[in-house]
């Protein structure tokens, strides 16, 4: 899109992190704005921000895994608005800990919101979105989505799934008027790991190292950069760029990193407990 000036636009998750951030970067861009959150109360607080930047500004909470929302906020936005030219797929959840020990209703809620949700919210807006001068398509997606990471499986599979989507679409519609990119962003400071349910065999969800943590204005910012020159996919932070390359290039690397410890652990469970552990449980 050359310019996002005077554009509609529409932003899910946008009651705090990512999303917020982006709805405050679009406001300044001279965006207007529909807002879709689950957190009503935050959402408020980011309508009253955006319109502090002086473009029109709408909001209503919705919960994305719920088509009948979805369908309901969708029919609300276009006859307030008639049309859009952008719509941003950022709202998602997460949950920590071992595959195993996650449950049937956290699994299928991770599913709904972070890639049944995204899909079926494009699918309702595509009409729209394609029937404009020039429109675009903003999938946040995440690292985990180009590289697997161990106790965030069905997290990773969705993200996974994010970017595959964004690459089916921009196929799909590369000869007409709508973009679509995919946006990979490394760990960044959200309340999503601090939010997120626990397996059985968790306590607290464990944070990354405060350097490998982005701000969300960065995110926000790179992606109007993406935006504006229709990306087809960025990967965002240096660690996260070795590591997608690593994996693309040298794709047994990361497996055997992943692999280091698992002949100790296998030698651990088949040796025969010690004098002292014989005791101990006696």
């Amino acid at each position: 899109m050359q310019t996002l000036r005077n554009k509609n636009a529409l932003v899910t998750g946008a009651a705090s992190g990512i999303g917020r951030a982006l709805a405050l970067r679009l406001a300044e861009e001279g965006s207007n704005l529909f807002l879709l959150d689950i957190d009503a109360h935050g959402l408020t607080n980011t309508v009253i921000s955006a319109k502090q930047r002086g473009v029109a500004v709408i909001a209503r909470p919705c919960d994305i895994s719920q088509l009948a929302e979805l369908e309901a906020a969708v029919a609300y936005g276009l006859d307030t608005w008639d049309h859009f030219d952008l719509l941003v797929n950022n709202a998602g959840i997460t949950y920590y800990g071992h595959t195993e020990f996650m449950s049937g209703e956290h699994c299928e809620q991770l599913l709904a919101v972070n890639i049944h949700g995204p899909l079926q919210l494009t699918r309702l807006m595509l009409p729209t979105l394609v029937s404009r001068p020039e429109a675009h398509i903003l999938n946040i997606s995440s690292l985990l989505g180009v590289v697997g990471a161990p106790k965030l499986s069905v997290y990773s599979a969705c993200k996974f799934a994010v970017v595959g989507f964004s690459e089916a679409l921009r196929a799909e519609y590369a000869r007409t008027n709508l973009g679509v990119t995919a946006l990979c962003p490394g760990f960044t400071d959200t309340n999503l790991f601090d939010a997120a349910p626990l397996g059985t065999d968790r306590w607290f969800a464990k944070r990354p190292p405060s350097w490998m943590i982005g701000t969300c204005e960065k995110v926000a910012t790179r992606a109007i950069k993406a935006i504006k020159n229709d990306e087809a996919m960025v990967v965002m932070q240096p660690y996260a760029r070795l590591a997608h390359i690593a994996k693309r290039f040298l794709p047994g690397l990361i497996d055997f990193a992943q692999h280091l410890s698992r002949k100790r652990f296998v030698a651990k469970i088949e040796a025969p407990p010690t004098a002292e552990e014989r005791r101990a449980a006696a």
